[in-house]
């Protein structure tokens, strides 16, 4: 039997269970966030899409509308990205003074090209003192809000970074660290190292490490707090498509398995109507929010009975109206099939890593990183 965590707190705040929804660009944004608590009971930290610190400062139109929190939302979660210990310094002033959020978590995990190339995201906690600038910036301006961050092992197993980061983040106040169990070389390939979270978690005692990698269904996470000794789970590629998968994350910890969620198709149908509808009227476009729908349509329907031609029809939908119709002629009573649990999403692995030029020669050289070096547009 598995002895379940005790709650987890991130500052004043008690997340219990001790389950937090991983931020992912173009998915978590408040839609998405709201299905996710609306199937938790509201239990549990929901994380905001990426914000980079540069166009937060610059006020963005678009980030400034990713940062809106819906007033049921408690505690309000921003994940910000940034190179730049003065920008992510100002940018977390910023949301502390216009009392934006009540968490800050810092990114430094995303492995994609774009980032990394430019010394950002996972590629960053190689640079210590770089990492060690921006986590004093952002805890010194944080004030009485926690902050919090994310990252991998490190670039590739020649390169691992994430024991000194752990370290330094303790040293700098950071107030949870939670560990992809991915190197950036392995992007989401393979499979998570777990052994390096309870390595961590062993390396920095003071702080709850939370972990995240490969957790599919509600067993998974309660296996990786059994064989890791983590203090709570992160979820990513987990819920696309599977929002009730925090009513299945609450159930297992609060040790309720009978309540495990299995949705007929119709039930399936009837939450991508909800999404759909609330990307529409978040965006202020029914057609744009159906549209953006789009790309979470397949991670709904895997394992059900849906047909190639009707997968084509739906991924160019773009009303409501039109989205039901489709979902109707299917066979609404499909009871959930067992081909239905498994990876979603990417699975790409072993891709190559774009860094800056000569980043790897020295671990304490910070020459060559700027605030030009982030995008001017957040969400990824």
């Amino acid at each position: 039997m598995t002895t379940l965590p005790p709650p987890l707190a991130i500052g004043p705040h008690t997340v219990q269970p001790p389950v937090v929804l991983a931020p992912m660009a173009g998915i978590t944004n408040a839609p998405f966030r709201t299905l996710c608590r609306e199937f938790s009971g509201g239990k549990g930290l929901f994380v905001s899409e990426m914000i980079t610190t540069r166009a937060l400062v610059e006020r963005n139109e678009k980030t400034m509308q990713l940062i809106h929190f819906d007033e049921t939302e408690k505690p309000r979660s921003i994940q910000l990205y940034g190179v730049d210990p003065t920008t992510v310094g100002k940018a977390v002033r910023m949301i502390v003074e216009e009392d934006r959020a009540d968490h800050i978590d810092l990114n430094f995990g995303c492995p994609v090209p774009k980032v990394t190339r430019k010394g950002g995201g996972s590629a960053l906690p190689y640079k210590r003192n770089l990492l060690r600038a921006i986590l004093r910036e952002a805890v010194a301006g944080a004030g009485d809000l926690p902050v919090t961050m994310k990252m991998r092992k490190g670039i590739n197993d020649e390169h691992l970074t994430y024991l000194d980061a752990g370290r330094i983040a303790v040293e700098e106040g950071v107030t949870a660290i939670a560990l992809h169990g991915r190197t950036t070389a392995q992007h989401y390939g393979g499979t998570a190292d777990w052994d390096a979270i309870a390595r961590l978690k062993e390396h920095v005692p003071e702080i709850p490490v939370l972990g995240n990698g490969d957790i599919w269904c509600a067993e998974d996470a309660l296996r990786m707090v059994r064989e890791t000794g983590c203090d709570g789970v992160v979820v990513g590629r987990g819920c696309l498509g599977r929002p009730w998968l925090f009513n299945d994350l609450v159930a297992a910890f609060e040790g309720r398995p009978e309540d495990f969620h299995k949705p007929t198709l119709r039930e399936v149908a009837a939450t991508m109507h909800r999404h759909a509808q609330l990307l529409g009227e978040w965006i202020g476009d029914e057609a744009r929010g159906v549209i953006d729908f789009r790309k979470h349509v397949a991670w709904y329907l895997k394992g059900f009975a849906v047909g190639s031609e009707m997968r084509q029809k739906l991924a160019v939908t773009s009303s409501l109206a039109e989205l039901d119709a489709h979902l109707s002629e299917l066979d609404l009573d499909q009871p959930w099939p067992d081909s239905a649990d498994g990876p979603r999403g990417r699975t790409s692995g072993n891709n190559r890593v774009v860094l800056p030029e000569g980043w790897l020669k020295d671990p304490y050289d910070c020459a060559g990183v700027s605030e030009d070096a982030e995008t001017d547009t957040s969400g990824g």
